[in-house]
């Protein structure tokens, strides 16, 4: 017992580099996984270390049985393969793809290190359990079902420790581990950090397949997706559940047990939809069949949340990889030729729009970054976009990057960019960031307050600095761009509670641009007709009860809900005419909820009015010193400022 102890404790305390890191895990975690992986080697498995003996391989005819038995998942993966291997080309890593054995299925590299991965016994038809090799990336992801990076010498055997190798699980539609992606090399000369970014990829497209595999498992039932954010929908965060012609739930992804606050799938998997979310069952269909439907919004029955949902057949699918996009492409372009919108399209002939417009006209490009705020959907990109076409910057480039849509880990490399060879998967030729992209015009930061807190440290010194030093790099880049960023979030409340840098809000908020809610606009229904007109509906009328119904909602997805109404009732209208029929099912429900909160909601007007005018009042008294206002009114300054955003109250008022 002494002797397993302080083996295992020497596995521990080896040198601090034989530590990796999972991904959005602390070093001590992966750490502690590696402990855990040699207690099993040496009690469990009995593996002799020193042997020199190579990996265990099937005869070819048993290895063409098992990739027949995994059909077309063997494709699929192969596709999304070949995409991540060119984030990690020249890099001299391979993927590989493992079923829940560890026998490699499937192999992606350099064909000039064909030879050198084969004698080092990563080809297809070895079988790498921890078992067989010991410590291991593929071996060990499975014993732990997580992802893990393994570096060297942390490899069990002294055969493989001049490997390293980073594997992540792809799961089945159940959520049982149902094959491994892995990107290993064979002479890795870097440090166990460095494998972070290639473990975020690996993990990130791991994820990917296990979410088409999921899709691809219910041909002929339903998949329901959604999530709390309509953006997010369709895309690989969200949450999926496969149902039958009943409603009843088959499958449910780790996504759905998450965001309901469950427990397991097995309080999901043979409920009734309606048990869960507010779906009645016979309405399905009529969401099903009809293709590229907009979403609509759902809550869930125990807990109240409301999340966005879409409905498809599973044989509408098509090709899964065709359904889910790859997060890591994160700027978001429109397709060329497509006419922009000017900031005197946007501001349209509502006042607080005008006013919001006339305000950002004054300011952008003149070295005053603006901070748009609003809900989802109100077009903060758009907006920008505008913006960055009405400024002298708008013969430069827009970059637009998603801070929310990219996994933490790849966040500073996406942004600031990286020297050839600063980190394991780095490309041959490094690459430029997005900062530096965006040299000569606009960088725009959507969801700015979802940026990790040390990411914001550096952020606040590129642009203090104006001048960035890409990862692996030492002399800094002069940079000269127009900065937009937006949230949806109150980002004081964030500062107030830690989770974002006061002095990056102030360096980013020169002027803060608040975007109103569409149920909030005076000229809906001009916008509903410019809409129709973008969408190629121009001529098309839309009936006067019809018109109605739009007016009545609430739209919690704000104009990109409203597109998406618009171009589904297009395609289904007859006669250039859009009638009632051929609004989406949804906007009866969002009618009667409009309907039902608009009495309360002139009851809190009249509150809401007093306490504007009051908080006027009290700042005109004290000369808008807030710091004053707010000892005077008994709250914090940041509670007085949550106040003015909360009623529009601009320092300009005065």
């Amino acid at each position: 017992m002494g002797q397993t102890v302080e083996r295992r404790t020497s596995a521990r305390s080896g040198d601090a580099e034989r530590s990796g890191a999972s991904l959005s895990e602390p070093k001590a975690v992966n750490e502690s996984i590696i402990v855990r992986s040699w207690g099993r080697c040496w009690d469990d498995y009995r593996i002799d270390r020193s042997t020199r003996s190579g990996p265990a391989v099937v005869e070819q005819q048993r290895l063409n049985e098992r990739v027949d038995r995994y059909g077309e998942f063997v494709q699929l993966a192969r596709a999304e393969m070949h995409a991540l291997y060119q984030q990690i080309a020249g890099s001299g890593y391979a993927l590989l793809l493992t079923d829940a054995d560890g026998l490699i299925l499937d192999y992606v590299g350099d064909p000039t290190l064909k030879r050198t991965f084969q004698s080092a016994g990563l080809w297809r038809g070895a079988i790498w359990s921890e078992a067989n090799e010991g410590t291991n990336g593929v071996g060990t992801c499975i014993a732990e079902r997580r992802p893990v990076t393994v570096h060297r010498d942390q490899h069990f055997r002294n055969r493989h420790n001049m490997l390293s190798c980073s594997g992540a699980p792809i799961l089945d539609a159940h959520g049982e581990l149902f094959a491994v992606l892995d990107a290993s090399s064979v002479n890795a000369r870097d440090t166990p950090e460095s494998q972070l970014h290639t473990l975020a990829l690996v993990t990130m497209s791991a994820q990917l397949i296990s979410k088409c595999r999921f899709v691809a498992s219910f041909p002929e039932g339903m998949i329901l997706r959604f999530h709390s954010r309509p953006e997010y929908v369709g895309l690989i965060n969200d949450a999926a559940m496969a149902l039958d012609g009943d409603g009843k739930i088959l499958a449910a992804d780790p996504n759905a047990v998450a965001y309901l606050g469950l427990a397991h799938r097995s309080d999901l998997v043979g409920q009734r939809i309606d048990q869960v979310l507010d779906i009645e069952p016979a309405n399905l269909p009529e969401h099903a069949r009809r293709r590229h439907m907009p979403y609509w919004p759902v809550r869930c029955v125990k807990r109240g949340t409301r999340y966005f949902a879409t409905l498809e057949y599973g044989d509408q699918q098509g090709v899964p990889g065709d359904r889910v996009h790859r997060a890591e492409q994160v700027v978001r372009s429109k397709p060329r030729g497509q006419r922009r919108p000017s900031l005197e399209a946007l501001a349209g002939h509502d006042p607080s729009m005008q006013r919001q417009v006339e305000r950002a006209r004054r300011v952008v490009g003149r070295g005053i970054p603006v901070l748009l705020r609003g809900e989802t959907g109100t077009g903060k990109e758009v907006f920008a976009r505008a913006l960055h076409g009405a400024c002298a910057w708008s013969e430069g480039p827009f970059v637009a990057v998603n801070c929310a849509a990219i996994p933490e880990n790849l966040i500073e490399s996406e942004l600031f960019g990286y020297q050839p060879g600063a980190f394991t998967g780095a490309r041959k030729g490094g690459m430029k960031g997005k900062v530096l992209q965006a040299d000569g015009g606009t960088l725009f930061l959507d969801e700015i307050g979802d940026m990790p807190l040390d990411l914001q440290t550096r952020l606040l010194r590129v642009l203090e600095e104006q001048e960035v030093v890409p990862l692996g790099g030492e002399v800094p880049i002069q940079v000269d761009l127009n900065l937009i960023s937006a949230t949806h979030c109150d980002l004081m409340e964030r500062v107030a509670d830690g989770r974002f840098r006061q002095d990056l809000y102030y360096r980013l908020n020169g002027l803060e641009v608040a975007l109103p809610a569409l149920r909030d606009r005076l000229d809906r229904r001009e916008l509903v007709r410019a809409v129709l007109a973008e969408e190629g509906g121009e001529g098309v009328v839309v009936e006067d009860e019809a018109m109605r119904r739009i007016m009545a909602c609430d739209w919690p997805g704000n104009l990109r809900q409203l597109r998406n109404v618009l171009r589904t009732a297009l395609a289904l209208c007859d006669d250039q005419i859009i009638r009632v029929d051929d609004l989406s099912a949804e906007l009866g429900a969002l009618e009667l909820r409009s309907l039902k909160g608009t009495a309360s909601a002139r009851e809190e007007s009249a509150l809401v009015s007093a306490e504007r005018d009051a908080l006027i009042e009290s700042l005109e008294l004290h000369r808008w010193n807030v710091s004053k206002t707010a000892a005077a009114l008994g709250m914090s300054r940041n509670t007085l400022y949550r106040k003015m955003r909360r009623h529009g109250i601009q320092q300009d008022e005065r």
